[in-house]
């Protein structure tokens, strides 16, 4: 079992760097860090954890640039984004931003993507809610051509692209992992798109049978990684009992004491599974 953590990174929190080298003096294999652009003032969506919106949501740093901090500093932590708001991103500069990262890094990226919530932040930025998913994994596709061909070319319902240059590419090959967030709605993109499923907070009494059905739909053994997990020993027990890949352990957005403070008791119940 591989132990990292997934938080907001914020301007109210502790800083980039000093978080980054905290997880890998603690042997966190990764960081997965929550993306927002912004949040508008006029919010019909209700917020999927009930209740009001967490202020955090509408102070994340852009998650590409905290992660180039974070990865000059370490020389192992994995940097992952979870998730990137791929409906909400322009394809070429977001290919653009992840093979940047990986090559400065040495390698080191996971795309974790989604398709988001918030159908008032997504509107803002052109996408209508209700076609998100298909111009997500139009995205994706020409994210994967933009990596790997010398003469990038895709066209499609939402993306045509005529045959473009685009360096640098990925250290790694094909191109960094891409880690599918969501719901059993994402089952077929994590099947065609993705390296692994990022599942949710989900307890392993509901994984269990959604691993299943992933796996038979996918015809494949898809990794998984759960997102915010539980520090509880029988949760954490119960995810390696389903052969889970990755426990993201979720760390609050505090000042650098009090977040130190909790990483030591995280990083013990990391070490007694390990």
């Amino acid at each position: 079992m591989k132990f990292g953590v997934s938080t907001f990174i914020t301007d109210q929190g502790i800083s980039p760097t000093s978080l980054g080298v905290a997880l890998e003096e603690r042997s966190f294999d990764s960081l997965f860090i929550a993306e927002h652009s912004h949040i508008p003032v006029d919010r019909q969506t209700p917020y999927p954890g009930g209740g009001e919106l967490p202020g955090m949501y509408y102070r994340t740093l852009d998650p590409f640039v905290a992660l180039t901090a974070i990865g000059v500093v370490t020389e192992r932590l994995l940097l992952g984004t979870g998730i990137a708001l791929i409906p909400q991103r322009d394809p070429i500069i977001t290919a653009k931003e992840v093979a940047s990262l990986d090559l400065i890094s040495g390698g080191r990226v996971i795309l974790g993507i989604g398709v988001g919530w918030n159908r008032e932040e997504m509107r803002n930025h052109g996408t209508n809610p209700s076609t998100r998913g298909r111009l997500t994994d139009e995205r994706l596709r020409a994210m994967r051509e933009l990596w790997t061909s010398e003469r990038a070319e895709f066209h499609g319902e939402f993306v045509n692209l005529d045959p473009v240059f685009a360096w640098p590419k990925p250290v790694q090959r094909p191109h960094p992992p891409i880690y599918v967030g969501g719901g059993e709605g994402a089952f077929p993109r994590v099947a065609q798109l993705g390296d692994a499923w990022l599942a949710n907070s989900a307890s392993p009494q509901e994984l269990g049978p959604q691993i299943e059905r992933l796996r038979a739909l996918a015809e494949r053994e898809v990794p998984v990684t759960v997102y915010a997990a539980s520090d509880d020993p029988g949760q954490v027990e119960g995810y390696i009992g389903l052969g889970v890949e990755r426990l993201l352990l979720y760390l609050p957005t505090m000042p650098e004491r009090e977040t130190l403070e909790y990483l030591d008791r995280l990083a013990e119940v990391a070490a007694r599974y390990r």
